[in-house]
């Protein structure tokens, strides 16, 4: 998703360009795809009561494979910091640059994903085709009415129509913070980003402590959500963290891989052991669900880091075939992201059709999903030409 100096998610442009952040990228992609080829398989099993067929197999390695992608989005964030930290340009000229490219091609395929319930009643199909092409849809009605309410909240809103719109809301918040947030890095040296990351690694605790220990900590009660390392958290520590492994870090590669696989086991393990957990109890809230999943906790942030380090090793000239294979999938990537999620059911069915070993059907149909989305968006650059911005970032 993230790029600038062509066009995706979060990146900017360079005089060299560095292949292994492509290579951190099509990662990202892939674990961010296998994240939501996941999604009918838990809502078959969210929707069990109502007569849907589950298989316990696919629910388990859905479980195992969604354990092992969470840090997708973490991996996007730190290209962004890797990429854009320090911002070279006005604060004014940032925005300029940047907001429209995001926020255009946002509203216009929020509008149409919010819109496709209708166009299928339209097209006289059954309204069950509303879930089988959003899992998470929060009904199926194939009214214009409740679809044009859904485009009325897009300024503040996303429908799970469009869950993974919910990125593009962060991005946007993340780019408004970039130039001022850069300030300080400019002028901050190694140790001042050390004791900001400290805090924000303490504040990665928080999901936790407000679970098992208490609900209100560090100064947070019923008229204060602002506590103690509020301002210490989020992804900007992962966007200074991006940053500073790039600039700082210099590890061999043994002594890199030495780290990265204790913590890549270590945070896998309590991902995997905790998401199992919260699904075994008998009664669990939606909050809860996520808690070992969350994207900026100790257990993801273990992961991402573990797999952050040895890619940012890999060294690829430009010229290579690869390298311009990787750069295009960049050029794409926000399109991709845009439009992936209507080939989500495609990718179910066809491991389906296939019989696709339980193990492998996430995986499968995650490629099935980039496949077709990156095909798609490749046609429509080519046609579109330079108006393919405006649609496709």
């Amino acid at each position: 998703m993230n790029n600038e100096y062509t066009n995706s998610l979060a990146a900017t442009q360079k005089p060299e360009r560095m292949v292994w952040c492509d290579v951190v990228r099509l990662l990202a992609f892939f674990f961010l795809l296998c994240c939501h080829a996941a999604d009918p398989f838990y809502a078959a099993a969210t929707y069990a009561a109502s007569g849907s067929n589950v298989e316990p197999e696919l629910v388990l390695w859905g479980t195992r494979w969604g354990s092992l992608v969470r840090p997708c989005v973490p991996l996007f964030v730190m290209l962004t910091g890797v990429l854009t930290l320090p911002v070279r340009t006005t604060t004014t000229g940032f925005y300029r640059r940047r907001i429209p490219r995001v926020l255009i091609p946002f509203v216009i395929w929020s509008v149409i994903y919010y819109l496709t319930p209708w166009l299928t009643g339209l097209f006289g199909m059954d309204s069950s085709v509303v879930y089988k092409l959003f899992s998470w849809a929060e009904s199926d009605s194939q009214s214009l009415g409740d679809g044009l309410d859904k485009v009325a909240r897009i300024p503040y809103a996303f429908s799970f129509i469009a869950c993974h719109m919910w990125y593009i809301y962060m991005l946007v918040g993340l780019y408004l913070y970039l130039p001022i947030f850069s300030a300080w890095v400019e002028k901050a040296g190694r140790r001042e980003q050390e004791l900001f990351l400290l805090l924000w690694a303490a504040s990665t605790f928080l999901p936790y402590f407000t679970e098992y220990v208490s609900r209100y900590c560090f100064g947070t009660c019923e008229w204060n959500a602002f506590g103690l390392f509020y301002y210490f958290s989020g992804f900007s520590g992962y966007m200074l963290l991006g940053h500073y492994i790039h600039r700082y870090v210099r590890l061999s590669l043994s002594r890199i891989l030495c780290l990265s696989l204790p913590l890549l086991i270590a945070g896998y393990a309590i991902t995997l052991c905790g998401y199992s957990h919260i699904l075994s109890l008998p009664e669990k809230t939606p909050e809860q669900m996520e808690l070992f999943w969350t994207y900026c906790s100790p257990n993801v942030v273990m992961m991402t880091v573990a797999w952050f380090l040895p890619l940012s090793r890999i060294r690829l000239s430009p010229d290579r075939r690869v390298a311009v294979w990787l750069a295009n999938l960049t050029v794409c990537g926000f399109g991709i992201y845009m439009i992936h999620y209507y080939f989500v059911f495609l990718g179910y069915d066809m491991g389906a059709l296939l019989h696709v070993p339980a193990p492998l059907r996430i995986p499968f149909s995650a490629l099935v999903i980039l496949a077709c989305s990156w095909g798609v968006v490749a046609v429509l650059r080519r046609l579109l030409g330079s108006r393919a911005v405006y649609l496709l970032g």
